[in-house]
């Protein structure tokens, strides 16, 4: 434990152990009938206390020691107080953590020896205190499970970002290292053939690769949240920025048409980041796999239930040259995404025959 958080619980310990002598005296002040206070009083108020001073490494001890001692103050027929007050928090820290079974055993104990240490209290008196007792824990448990819930909600949290961080950098990096590969691939023809024409190849080479580094740190921005730095340095990518999207993979060497709607509808930011993504990776996969010579990427409105449609076309091969497309993690990825937002991706051969279609129908 942190030396500020141990610091933390001898403070309490002892500013209970203040309120519980102060308490003590109180009480013996205002029930005349009672023993008086003695040096084994003042003892055993202090002794619960100190216990707790231990509670965050052995959370039992402090239990047993703070009910015993309060048994203990009751057998010697001392006047009621705050002596009580440490088995309290005793057996709520014991819940915490994790130590149930046991404390439910300590608790049931330390009833057993309240009824011994007060042979003379009434069934009414013995009924509260065993509803004292179950209140604490079952209080405690209480708080616990909720913890617990939290916890998990956390670490859920956690992995979903996790993996929506995983998917940002599949789609980033598959999506502009797959161009960087294919116009690497023609530069490197012609530099045997014809060198000079090999400027715009290396030219779209830089291009991708800056354009890969903006993207990279656009996700990492956009999926850390807020940072000491502020905002992130750049919005995600939207509708608008599918135009340079498309005229990228033009550059290599696929023809590649854009086709949408004069007006579509509004949509929310992680919709259009979707969308883009789908379309990103799709036109991936076709420069990646389809073998293909066009393709064309068609917006429309998704009709009277709002939204909008993506499609993506191509007139390539498939993966193995027989239309068909393993399955892998740009097309779970491209469903992650909708099914997180409402919406569906189909993929798979056309039905007329020849190339491979991605449809996606997302809501606004």
């Amino acid at each position: 434990m942190e030396p500020r958080t141990r610091a933390g619980v001898w403070l309490t310990a002892l500013g209970l152990a203040a309120f519980q002598v102060a308490g003590t005296f109180g009480a013996s002040r205002n029930q005349p009938g009672f023993r008086d206070l003695d040096a084994l009083a003042i003892a055993l108020a202090l002794a619960g206390p100190a216990a707790l001073a231990f509670r965050d490494r052995h959370p039992l001890v402090a239990v047993a020691v703070s009910t015993a001692a309060a048994d203990l103050y009751v057998a010697r027929g001392y006047a009621y107080g705050p002596v009580f007050v440490s088995a309290v928090v005793a057996l709520f820290v014991a819940v915490q953590a994790g130590l149930r079974r046991q404390t439910w055993v300590l608790a049931g104990m330390a009833f057993a020896g309240f009824v011994v240490a007060d042979r003379d209290a009434g069934l009414g008196h013995l009924g509260f205190v065993v509803g004292w007792l179950v209140g604490v824990v079952a209080v405690a448990e209480v708080v616990r499970t909720r913890r617990e819930r939290l916890a998990d909600e956390r670490r859920r949290a956690q992995g979903e970002q996790r993996l929506a961080l995983a998917q940002e950098l599949h789609d980033v990096l598959a999506h502009h290292i797959s161009l960087i590969n294919v116009q690497a691939s023609v530069a490197l023809h012609l530099l045997d053939e014809q060198p000079d024409q090999a400027r715009p190849a290396l030219t779209h080479i830089k291009a991708a690769s800056r354009d890969a580094l903006h993207e990279l740190r656009t996700a990492l921005d956009l999926l850390r949240g807020a940072t000491d730095a502020g905002a992130p340095r750049a919005p995600a990518p939207t509708l608008a920025d599918l135009d340079h999207l498309v005229d990228t993979v033009r550059a290599s060497g696929l023809d590649v048409r854009l086709e949408r709607p004069d007006q579509l509808p509004a949509v929310a930011p992680a919709v259009e980041l979707a969308t883009y993504r789908i379309v990103q990776e799709a036109l991936t996969n076709v420069t990646r796999h389809a073998h293909a010579r066009h393709a064309t990427v068609r917006l429309a409105n998704a009709g009277p239930g709002g939204g909008i449609t993506v499609e993506v076309v191509d007139d390539g091969t498939g993966a193995n040259g027989e239309g068909d497309v393993e399955p892998g993690n740009g097309l779970a990825g491209m469903r992650e995404r909708a099914a997180a937002l409402g919406g569906t991706v189909d993929a798979g051969p056309r039905p007329d025959g020849g190339g491979f279609r991605v449809r996606a129908e997302l809501p606004t």
